[in-house]
């Protein structure tokens, strides 16, 4: 009986072809794999589940590093002085069957300063036969001076299509049919990460039929229904302090964090439409063009600033949800 292989590993890519929404990471390491340009120390940055980690070990595979020299270590649980020390100490030791040794350094910005000091040390001066990859999605957090001793590469978070039509491929390959408003709406919570978007889709896909419900998909996901996103940007723009408060009201049995995010790709949505963008919903677009003065950048900007004051419990988040608008609307 084989054991169940969750979505995020069983489609991680394991050649650079199968990397998706990374081109300008991709053409820049295989260029220098080819080229022999290989440098001894590389800094991933960039978001949570943005296929750092999976990348390292592709880099690692096509420099023809078997298994037993490639070592990754999380620096989140090995942060301290004593295990960069045991690492400098085996960096020493030539690979078992490999041209390099690699070490993966996942988290790199968790270890402590006496830690990054003594990594510094090495990366000065390290072997010929060793090289480091540092994975992190906090780069100004690392010291100047390690960031200073490694190419700096950056993976960008993918775009919501990017993410849709990875889910809609996934769900075909498990044999599920996924709308192209399902793909979208699980893209849009997974937060520009692929790994977070395919946990969602693997709980989509555990109670759904063959051919996905978009319905089940929003009750699922505590999604709210496009047309109260419509009705609260609307009384928003009409500055409706009245029907903002009434349709907040109807909507706390949803998720506060979760509608306010939906909230904000909506008015970006009619933003994009502004600047001639393609958006499939028409309703915001006729709305940007009637309130140019209000669906705009500020209004985006202003909402992410404020996005943090609903990272608490569910009640206060929409205490603060409806504060925010209130807030907005000049009261």
């Amino acid at each position: 009986m084989t054991s169940y292989v969750a979505l995020y590993r069983k489609y991680r890519p394991h050649t650079f072809k199968d990397v998706v929404g990374q081109e300008q990471v991709v053409d820049l390491l295989v260029n220098s794999i080819k080229q022999n340009k290989i440098s001894h120390a590389y800094l991933f940055c960039g978001g949570r589940g943005t296929g750092k980690t999976s990348v390292a070990r592709i880099v690692a595979r096509e420099i023809g590093c078997n298994p037993e020299d490639i070592i990754e270590i999380d620096a989140a649980s090995n942060r301290g002085i004593d295990e960069i020390r045991e690492l400098r100490e085996a960096v020493r030791t030539a690979p078992f069957s490999s041209p390099y040794k690699i070490y993966i350094i996942d988290e790199a910005h968790m270890l402590t300063k006496e830690a990054s000091n003594a990594l510094l040390k090495t990366l000065e001066e390290p072997p010929s036969h060793v090289i480091f990859i540092l994975a992190t999605t906090d780069p100004e957090k690392l010291p100047a001076t390690i960031v200073s001793r490694c190419q700096k590469v950056t993976f960008k978070n993918p775009s919501h299509e990017v993410l849709s039509k990875q889910l809609t491929h996934v769900a075909e390959k498990e044999g599920f049919t996924l709308n192209p408003d399902s793909a979208t709406l699980v893209a849009l919570h997974g937060k520009g990460s692929y790994r977070d978007a395919l946990g969602i889709l693997e709980q989509v896909l555990a109670v759904s039929d063959k051919k996905i419900d978009h319905e089940q998909v929003r009750s699922l996901l505590g999604s709210s229904e496009p047309e109260f996103l419509f009705s609260l940007a609307e009384a928003f723009c009409k500055k409706d302090a009245k029907t903002i408060t009434n349709i907040l009201a109807s909507n706390r049995n949803k998720n506060a964090l979760r509608t306010y995010d939906e909230l904000i790709e909506l008015v970006r949505q009619g933003l994009l439409s502004r600047v001639g963008g393609d958006t499939e919903n028409k309703e915001i677009a006729k709305l940007a063009s009637e309130f140019p003065l209000i669906i705009g950048s500020k209004l985006v900007l202003g909402l992410l600033e404020k996005r943090h004051l609903l990272e608490v419990s569910d009640a206060h988040a929409w205490t603060a949800f409806e504060a925010i608008l209130l807030e907005q609307v000049g009261l």
